[in-house]
């Protein structure tokens, strides 16, 4: 490896990969979220609801994240001057597209959140869902107290799939300027091509440190958490 490539990518290493972090914890907080939402509206009783949740999830999950990035950007802030940020901050640009990647994460992986749910709700028995109406609980008690927790504890494999996809799918984020993984790499490259293997080795070790251990964390706690019929 050129010596003077470690020299000038040692020192950025730790800072884009925190970049990296930050955008996957945010946006999967808010993907739990939302995608809990769309899940309650995909099963809820309420004809609309469950088309809204249903059409939003099979287009947004069909389309490209790369697209829904620039439409975010170039829609929300171009278009529609969506503000996210102060404008007076020196760190304007920065913050904007830092929270405008999070808004398209968001809206991409709740949907893969949202159906990891639903796979988990397929799982428990019906019978549990009548017998909760039969005590009277309303639907959202039924899906909060009854519903919601088996799903959780059926899911978290598939969940920490969504997450891992999660943390892979940041690098897009470069798209809109921010400062990630594969912007250094894409910069890197640009400077010492004679050296793309090492680079692409150094960003690909540094990805499979977050997410091996990640898999590992999930595939344990499914095994652990898992319902027993």
């Amino acid at each position: 490896m050129n010596s003077e490539l470690w020299a000038e990518m040692a020192p950025q290493l730790w800072p884009v990969f925190w970049m990296t972090i930050k955008l996957t914890v945010v946006s999967a907080v808010g993907a739990l979220i939302l995608g809990t939402v769309l899940t309650a509206m995909r099963v809820c009783p309420v004809g609309i609801l469950r088309t809204v949740a249903t059409v939003y999830i099979n287009v947004v999950r069909n389309t490209p994240l790369t697209l829904i990035i620039l439409i975010v950007s170039l829609g929300l802030y171009y278009n529609l001057n969506l503000l996210l940020a102060n404008n007076s901050s020196p760190k304007f640009i920065e913050q904007q597209n830092f929270r405008l990647a999070v808004l398209a994460f968001v809206a991409y992986t709740s949907t893969f959140v949202a159906e990891s749910l639903r796979s988990g709700i397929n799982t428990i028995p019906f019978g549990q869902a009548e017998a909760a109406r039969s005590l009277g609980l309303t639907f959202m008690q039924n899906f909060r107290y009854v519903i919601l927790p088996q799903a959780v504890r059926g899911s978290i494999v598939p969940l920490g799939n969504t997450l891992i996809a999660l943390t892979k799918n940041t690098t897009i984020a470069s798209v809109i300027g921010v400062s990630e993984a594969s912007l250094l790499m894409k910069t890197m490259t640009e400077n010492y091509a004679s050296d793309i293997l090492w680079i692409f080795a150094i960003i690909a070790a540094g990805f499979m440190i977050l997410t091996l251990p990640t898999g590992l964390i999930f595939g344990w706690a499914g095994k652990r958490w898992a319902v027993k019929r």
